[in-house]
This record gives structure tokens, sequence and C-alpha cells, in this order.
């Protein structure tokens, strides 16, 4: 299960990102480079990072067709193995993207529906998530971003195949802070979730490595 583990690098600097690396180790299987860390430190640091472990690249590409497929060729020269695009950005940029995710073969791509932190109600979100998820899948992409509360209903509608990122993670009473739709980490695998990124709980905890075994604890009892 520590091979569904995302822990989200959300810090600002390549030492603090190093330094989590080095502490999580082999709990997880990924490392999530964002936009904090991607606009300080650049390709370099995602370059040192995938020589541990599998990274997923999360900039939520949202442009013009061709501007977003450009840039999905520069992530896959970067041997990224999952890149993200926005599904708001409608078909054409969908299937440019996909288009040019197909010279990179190892890499997978993604498509955002909903932000966990989006405030829609649940039943809006719930139909626009199922909505850019199947537009994703004509498009020729791999899988989506999505909440737990659509992992379920997303797998049934595009297959057991099409995989599901979730965010949002949180266990133990921790605060939601800005996440909407949350759940720990058992009831995501439960409903249907893929890979599980996991950022404050690990990244605040004490002894980060202990969190992410605690969180894969949790995936194994529901898998």
């Amino acid at each position: 299960m520590q091979d569904r583990l995302m822990v989200a690098l959300d810090v600002d600097c390549r030492d603090k990102a190093l330094l989590m690396r080095d502490a999580v180790g082999e709990s997880v299987g990924w490392l999530k480079v964002g936009l904090r860390l991607f606009v300080a430190e650049g390709p370099a640091l995602v370059r040192d990072l995938k020589l541990t472990h599998k990274l997923f690249l999360d900039l939520k590409f949202h442009d013009i067709p061709n501007t977003v497929a450009q840039a999905i060729e520069s992530a896959g020269g970067l041997g990224v193995d999952m890149v993200n695009v926005h599904a708001g950005g409608g078909e054409e940029m969908l299937a440019a993207a996909a288009g040019a995710a197909k010279a990179f073969p190892g890499m997978k791509l993604i498509a955002v529906t909903v932000l966990t932190s989006d405030p829609m109600p649940k039943e809006e979100a719930r139909e626009v998530a199922l909505q850019r998820a199947k537009m994703a899948l004509d498009a020729g992409l791999d899988g989506v971003v999505c909440s737990v509360h659509e992992a379920a209903e997303i797998k049934a509608l595009c297959g057991q195949n099409f995989i599901t990122v979730t965010p949002g993670i949180r266990w133990g009473g921790q605060d939601a802070q800005d996440q909407k739709r949350v759940a720990d980490p058992a009831s995501a695998i439960a409903n249907g979730s893929d890979y599980l990124v996991v950022g404050r709980p690990i990244l605040h905890a004490p002894d980060p490595a202990q969190a992410a075994r605690e969180a894969v604890a949790m995936m194994e009892s529901a898998a």
C-alpha cells in the first residue's frame, strides 16, 4: 500500500523537500511536487527526487491546447511518473494533452475534476466531477484527481482501470483546514481511491515516517 501513498511536498525550498524525502524514506512510494515548490526550485529538484521515489508533478496545467501539450512534453522530458491538467480546460485541451503524453508511455496523465477545497455543494461537485471524468476518459487520459465522495461512481462510470487520485486525507481528529471534502485513508481506499495524496498530516508529524506507516496500515485495513 505504500506504493499507493503520495506525500505532498508542500514546502518552500529544496533543503526542506530533501529533508522530508529522507524522513519518509521507503514508507511511501510517491512524492508530489506542486506549484509552490516547483516555482521555487524547478526541474533540477524534480530530477533529484526521481532518484529515490516515483514523482507526481502536480501543476494542473490549464491553458490553450497547444501550450498545455507543450507543457506535457516538457514534463515527460523530466521523467515524471504522473502529471495533471485541469479538466476545466475543456475537451480540446484534454485531447491535446493526451496526444502529447503518448510519447511518454511510462507517464500517467490525469485531470483535476473539482478541487477538494471548492465550496460548491456536494451534489453539484459530484455531478461536475462525473462529467469531467467521462470527458477525460473520452479524451484518452489515464484518470482523474477527485475526492473520495466521487471515486466509486467514477470507477463505475469510467472503468476499474481508470485511475482515481484522492487528496483531502485526514485522520485522528486532524483539522480539515482549507479542505472541504475530506476522508480518512481507510474510507478512501474502501470507496475506490487508487492513490492517496497526504500533505500536512505527514509533513507536520513529529515522525513523518511513522505517520506514513499509520496511513498505510489504515489503507491495508480496507483493501
